[in-house]
C-alpha cells in the first residue's frame, strides 16, 4: 500500500519527537499513537499494532495500568487485535479497560460507555449476540439519557445494536432502530452528509433483504 501524504507527515513528526525527547517520552508516545491511528485508517494493522503495543508498554511503566492514558491506549490496541481476529485476547484487554474506566469515572461516563461499546463488538464477533445486545442496550439507554439521541455516541450505540439485532434475526426491531438512526441523522446533518448516507445504505440493505 502506498503511504499517504498524511501518514508521512505523522512519521516525520514521530521521528522529530524521538530525536528531541527520546523513545519513551510522553510526547513521543503520543506521536506514536497518532501515527498508529493513521495507519489503522489505511488498513495497515500490523504496523499500527506494533506502535500501539509500544505505547501501552511505555504508559504502563510510566503511569501504571489504571491511568486514563494507559487505558485509552490499551483500548486502541484491543480494537486492533479484534480486527486481526484475536478475539479472546482482545476481549480480555477490553474487559480490563471497562473495569479501569468504571474505577476512574463510574458506570455512565462517556469513556466507560465507549469502552463497553467496543467490548460488545468483540463479544458479538465471538458469537454471543445476546450478551452483546444486553451491553449495547445499556450503553444506548445511558447515552441517550445523559447526552441525548443526537449525540454521536448515542447514534453509534443505536447503529451497533441494530446490526446485532439483525444478526440475531430480530429483523423488525433492527429495522425500526436503524430507521430511527437515519431519521435523526437526516434531521441533524441532512441527506448529503456522509454519515447520513452510510446509515441510509445500511437501511437499504435491510429493506432489500426482507422486502420492507
Amino acid at each position: 500500500m502506498v503511504t499517504s501524504e498524511r501518514c508521512e507527515e505523522h512519521e516525520r513528526l514521530l521521528a522529530q519527537k524521538r530525536r528531541v525527547f527520546g523513545e519513551e517520552h510522553p510526547e513521543t508516545l503520543t506521536a506514536m499513537l497518532e501515527l498508529a491511528d493513521r495507519l489503522w485508517t489505511e488498513g495497515r494493522l500490523i504496523a499500527a499494532r506494533k506502535l500501539e503495543e509500544q505505547v501501552v508498554a511505555g504508559r504502563r511503566q510510566q503511569l501504571g495500568e489504571s491511568h486514563f492514558d494507559t487505558l485509552k491506549a490499551t483500548g486502541k490496541l484491543a480494537v486492533t487485535m479484534a480486527a486481526q481476529g484475536e478475539l479472546a485476547a482482545a476481549r480480555d484487554l477490553q474487559e480490563q479497560v471497562v473495569e479501569g474506566m468504571r474505577g476512574l469515572y463510574g458506570e455512565t461516563n462517556l469513556e466507560t460507555l465507549r469502552a463497553i461499546n467496543n467490548l460488545a463488538g468483540t463479544i458479538s464477533a465471538q458469537g454471543d449476540l445476546d450478551a452483546a445486545c444486553d451491553l449495547l442496550e445499556g450503553v444506548m439507554a445511558s447515552s441517550c439519557h445523559l447526552f441525548g439521541e443526537q449525540h454521536p455516541d448515542s447514534l453509534t450505540a443505536m447503529s451497533n445494536l441494530a446490526a446485532i439485532l439483525w444478526q440475531r434475526r430480530d429483523r423488525e426491531e433492527a429495522y425500526a432502530l436503524q430507521q430511527h438512526v437515519v431519521d435523526i441523522k437526516r434531521r441533524v446533518h441532512g441527506d448529503p452528509d456522509q454519515a447520513t448516507r452510510a446509515a441510509a445504505e445500511v437501511l437499504g440493505v435491510m429493506e432489500r433483504d426482507v422486502g420492507f
